[in-house]
């Protein structure tokens, strides 16, 4: 059985050939690999497009430290290598932004799910918030990082002058 197998599948890759052994099936895709190998895709789809910056958002100069990682699609019908990544980046409930760092094992992963996810650079208006703020900061849909300050309780003597001038 295993020489018929053999010379079959080794015939010339003209057209798709199915193998039937039993209940499994055999596909010959070996014309596959010849049609979309790299040698056959242009060079200039691997080069860094100059309008790329301008249309995310991104300086080349000065990169931004924070991603804002949010899963826009769903996993569901995608490879297990796909899932699986999505799990490890923490993006297993859809639209619920995760913040992950710029550094290439972080973008690496997230160019595998690329298609899944929208990603924008975290923006910090107010600078990066101390310790002791980051229970009272708010992220925006934008991706600002804003820092809800403090009220502290104002001198009822300032505070009944201040009325008394204002009902003046």
């Amino acid at each position: 059985m295993a020489g018929i197998l053999r010379s079959i599948v080794q015939r010339p890759p003209s057209r798709l050939q199915i193998v039937t052994k039993g209940v499994e099936s055999l596909i010959c895709t070996d014309w596959i690999r010849q049609k979309f190998t790299k040698s056959r895709i242009p060079a200039k789809v691997f080069q860094p497009l100059p309008g790329d910056h301008e249309k995310y958002g991104g300086d080349p100069e000065h990169p931004h430290k924070l991603h804002i990682v949010t899963r826009i699609k769903s996993t569901k019908r995608r490879p297990y290598w796909e899932k699986d990544v999505i799990k490890m980046l923490g993006l297993e409930k859809a639209h619920t932004p995760q913040v992950h760092k710029n550094i290439p094992s972080v973008n690496a992963k997230l160019k595998v799910v690329k298609h899944l996810i929208r990603i924008k650079p975290l923006r910090l208006p107010q600078g990066l918030p101390a310790e002791e703020d980051m229970a009272h900061t708010c992220l925006k849909s934008t991706g600002e990082l804003v820092v809800r300050w403090r009220l502290s309780p104002a001198d009822h003597s300032t505070a009944g002058l201040s009325a008394r001038a204002a009902s003046d």
